[in-house]
Parts: C-alpha cells; sequence; structure tokens
C-alpha cells in the first residue's frame, strides 16, 4: 500500500485536486483531502512541487509503422537536403540490411523547399533499396533500384512520379506495403518493444494502434494482438484495423474498425490530395483525392455499425469530413445505437454543418493537436495553399469542445513524436488564441478522454477510488504554473498497476510463446 502525498490532478467530472492518493495492489482505493486513520500507516510518497496525474493515452498512431521507422533513420531535424544525402550515406554505411527506411522528409523545413530527388538517394544508396518516407506519412520518394524492383506493379497506379521518385496515393501504396513486408516478424517484435519503452518514457500508458499495412492477410493485426498480450507491465494496445472489411475485425474478435490507409478518406494538405470543397489557392491548385464514392464509404459504415463495430476513418480536409459526417449519420440512422463511439481522426478543416452532425450524434474526434505551428508543416505553407481565411479555421480544439464533441489527443505517430506535454503545450498555447484551451481541459484530453475513446474510461483514466492505479509524476502542476512554461514539464515517472513502469524487453521468441499462450485480454 502506498499513500502519495501533494498534488493530485484527478481528472474527476469536476476536475478536483486532492491532496492524498491510496493505491493498493495495483487499484486506487482512496482519493482525498484528509487521510484516514486506515491508510496512516501506508508507504508515503511526498510528491513536494510535483503533480500525480492520470496516465497519457495515445488516441491515434500507426504503431507498427512507428515501431519500424523509430528503428530506421529519421531525417525530421535535417535543414537540407544535402544533410539528409549525408545522413543516408552514414546509415547505409552502418546498417546490414539491403531493404532500408528513412522517415521525415519536407520540403518545407529544408533549404532547398523540395523533396530530395531520386537522383539525390542514388548518389548515396545506389546499391540497396532504399524508400524515403515524407513526413506526413502519406508520400515517399525512392531510388532507382528500388522503382525498378516494383515499376511494373505501380505504373499505372495514381501517385506514380518516376521521373523525381516521388510516390503518392495508391503507388506509395504499393511503396509501402512492399517495404513493410520487408521486416521480419522478430524483428518488428523487437522494435515494438523499444518503441514502448520510448512512449512509457513520456508517461503513456496505453496506445490506439491502427493496423493493417503491408503483411499478407494482415499478419500485423495478428502480431500486434500477441505482442500485447506478451506485455506484463501494464502497457496497454488497442487495435483497430484499418481495413474497409469488417471481417478483418469480427474474424479476430476486435470490436473496432477503422484509421488510415485503407480506410482514409483522403489524403494530406503538404500532397495536395485532401480533399477540399474549394480548390487550393496555389499554382498547383485542384481540390484534392477523394478515395471513394459516399456509396461506398456510406456502404462500410453501415455494415461495421450493424456489426456493433466502433468506427474510426480519416478524414483531413472539409469535403471529406463532410463525408466522413454523411456516411457516420447515415449509418446510425439506419441502425441507431446509444453508446457507439464512433470517431473522426484527424478533423484538420471541419465544416459547421459536419460538426452539427458530429454534436448530435455523440461524434468522437482523436485530433492531433502537434499539427499546431509544425515544422514539417508551416503555418505559412498552409495558409499559402489554402488562403487566409481557410488557414484561420484549422484545428479548431475549443471550437469542437464548445459544440459538446468528445476530443482526444494523439501524435500519428510516426508523423510526430508521441509526447502529450507537447499536446498539451500546443493546444494551450496556441497562436489563433481564439481556439486555445485551459489546461484542464488539454489535460483531459491527453487522459480521460483517451480512455473513454475505447470503453476504457470505467476502469482508468482519472484518479478515483476503484479504478487501476495507472498514473504519472510530473515535474511540476500544469494547473499552476504559467502556461508559457507548459512545455517545460517533464515526466519524471510512470506508474502502471501501482508499480513503476518496467521495460518491455525481453528475448523476443519468449515474449511471442508469451503472447501466443497468455489468455484473452483487452485489445
Amino acid at each position: 500500500m502506498k499513500c502519495y502525498k501533494g498534488t493530485i490532478l484527478s481528472v474527476n467530472g469536476q476536475n478536483e485536486v486532492f491532496h492524498y492518493l491510496v493505491e493498493d495492489q495495483g487499484k486506487i482505493i482512496y482519493v482525498g483531502n484528509d487521510l484516514p486513520e486506515e491508510y496512516q500507516s501506508a508507504e508515503l510518497v511526498e510528491l513536494g512541487d510535483r503533480a500525480l496525474a492520470p496516465s497519457f493515452v495515445d488516441s491515434h498512431q500507426h504503431f507498427a509503422s512507428f515501431s519500424t521507422f523509430q528503428a530506421g533513420l529519421n531525417v525530421m531535424e535535417a535543414g537540407s537536403n544535402e544533410e539528409i544525402k549525408e545522413m543516408v550515406r552514414q546509415f547505409v554505411a552502418r546498417s546490414k540490411g539491403n531493404t532500408l527506411i528513412a522517415f521525415g522528409a519536407s520540403p518545407y523545413s529544408v533549404r532547398e523547399g523540395r523533396l530530395i530527388h531520386r537522383e539525390e538517394l542514388d548518389e548515396v544508396c545506389p546499391d540497396k533499396e532504399i524508400m524515403v518516407v515524407k513526413y506526413d506519412g502519406h508520400a515517399c520518394i525512392v531510388n532507382t533500384k528500388l522503382l525498378n524492383k516494383l515499376n511494373d506493379k505501380v505504373k499505372d497506379l495514381r501517385g506514380y512520379h518516376p521521373d523525381t521518385g516521388e510516390m503518392n496515393q495508391e503507388a506509395f501504396f504499393k511503396f509501402s506495403d512492399y517495404i513493410t513486408s520487408s521486416i521480419s516478424l522478430l524483428e518488428l517484435v523487437a522494435n515494438m518493444q523499444d518503441a514502448v519503452d520510448f512512449m512509457a518514457s513520456r508517461g503513456i500508458g496505453m496506445v490506439h494502434t491502427v493496423s493493417g499495412v503491408g503483411y499478407a492477410g494482415n499478419l500485423d493485426i495478428t502480431f500486434e494482438k500477441i505482442f500485447a498480450k506478451s506485455l506484463q507491465n501494464g502497457f496497454q494496445l488497442r487495435v483497430f484495423p484499418q481495413p474497409m472489411d469488417i471481417k478483418v475485425a469480427t474474424s479476430r474478435n476486435l470490436p473496432r474498425i477503422g484509421g488510415c490507409f485503407e480506410s482514409a478518406l483522403d489524403g494530406c494538405f503538404g500532397s495536395h490530395d485532401a480533399a477540399m470543397l474549394e480548390p487550393y489557392c496555389d499554382e498547383e491548385g485542384g481540390d484534392g483525392v477523394l478515395y471513394y464514392s459516399d456509396e461506398k464509404v456510406t456502404e462500410f459504415c453501415k455494415a461495421a455499425n450493424r456489426a456493433g463495430l466502433q468506427i474510426e476513418m480519416h478524414a483531413i480536409g472539409d469535403k471529406a469530413f463532410n463525408q466522413a459526417t454523411r456516411a457516420l449519420k447515415a449509418a446510425l440512422d439506419d441502425h441507431p445505437r446509444d453508446d457507439h463511439r464512433h470517431g473522426i481522426i484527424h478533423d484538420c478543416l471541419p465544416t459547421e454543418d459536419g460538426i452539427r452532425i458530429c454534436s448530435e450524434y455523440h461524434i468522437q474526434m482523436p485530433v492531433q493537436s502537434a499539427f499546431i505551428n509544425w515544422k514539417q508543416e508551416p503555418d505559412a505553407y498552409l495558409e499559402s495553399i489554402l488562403g487566409t481565411e481557410r488557414a484561420g479555421r484549422l484545428n479548431p480544439l475549443k471550437t469542437f469542445r464548445d459544440a459538446g464533441i468528445l476530443v482526444s489527443f494523439g501524435s500519428d505517430a510516426p508523423c510526430t513524436t508521441p509526447d502529450p506535454i507537447v499536446w498539451m503545450d500546443k493546444a494551450v498555447n496556441n497562436a489563433n488564441a481564439g481556439e486555445a484551451l485551459t489546461v484542464q481541459d488539454a489535460l483531459r484530453m491527453c487522459t480521460y478522454n483517451g480512455y473513454y475513446t475505447t470503453f476504457d474510461d470505467k476502469q482508468r483514466g482519472s484518479l478515483e477510488a476503484g479504478k487501476i492505479a495507472d498514473m504519472v509524476i510530473l515535474s511540476a502542476d500544469p494547473y499552476t504554473i504559467p502556461k508559457e512554461k507548459l512545455g517545460q514539464i517533464k515526466v519524471e515517472k510512470l506508474i502502471l498497476r501501482g508499480k513503476d513502469y518496467e521495460s518491455c524487453k525481453r528475448p523476443v521468441l519468449g515474449a511471442i510463446w508469451k503472447g501466443i499462450t497468455s489468455g484473452s485480454r483487452d485489445f
């Protein structure tokens, strides 16, 4: 039994702050301002100037991709394509494999103002296949060796650009599938262990992962379930299979479906394929790409809703957002459900009509406050392609909250690094002051709302008696420090089921066997 004394941020319905919390055998047994006699002998943990809060949730992440890319080469901080070339050169020299992955290239954060080209990759990597994934995770640049490997399979697909080596839309998906499937499952599990340890260092105790990319028979979904069962340290995974075939979920006894890639309704701003109601303002123009007809999306939503599944779909542009809201509304009109918790991911450029539907039909939103003033896609660039008026309507977090819509925060990793302190900082210190949130709202979106999204709120997400003791110790109280210093807060400790977080690194074959033989648990 442990008693925590100090600032206890409960994130309960009233956002109350208490002075004591008592944990016993992984459960919270008391929270209050006075310590009852029966707990006086408990081991005392003095928080001092620190604060205790619920553990964080990453409510939208590509876990297998993040694990893979984190083990590869990250070029997000490069200031030029010449620097990226040198990073690739060194990466090739130290890599044993013949198929390599780099991540994070952006034309907006390098001096040249463009993506690295195929010929430039050939200069430093002529003999191995390499794919450099764009920062948004929806495009890539490939070298000649990799292009030649798949050329016959992609040359007739949308998004095929062999001159520069840039691949978008369906062509990108084909390259992504190939690269992903080139990684052994043993290597994938080892990478996943490293990724979980990294996220735990940021105070994250649960991840909602969208899966089903590249592996035959969607084997990565099965493996993520096995990996989740292998974890003995209290870390939680909730798996969303991305294919628009409900059998992929129902055959695996998963209660939810959706995400990005196959269940993405559009692309993203940086590739000019986020679907727009009005054309882009710059010289590239066009109105983006809507991947599916209204009929197909509505048919999918109706089938999944009738099967009792929770649905989430990617929508960034306003045209895609409207399509998502119409389809979910049609599904719920067809088969009403009181507690479906369907969601639309990203919601970067919503519409008034769509927001009204989300409010009325209780459609939740896993959003990415990390996209605000994002180095890889700066506000000035977004204004140049969207215009001042539309750019001013991006990521309206306060508007969502005021409409009564439940918002949770996620990283969209590997697009951004999973870091809830950054999410809170960007939401509270938003340059668009009219859409800035309170610290209390931002903390709730990082904690309770994420757990609510996957029906875990009865057990986790707030510090209340009877719930599992999944908690973080923060270096300072976010409610009382100046909001400008919010980003300076550190996660000092993650506590899961009442115990200090323990690394999940262990022999891979043993971990897989543990996952296969373990009993059922939530996913």
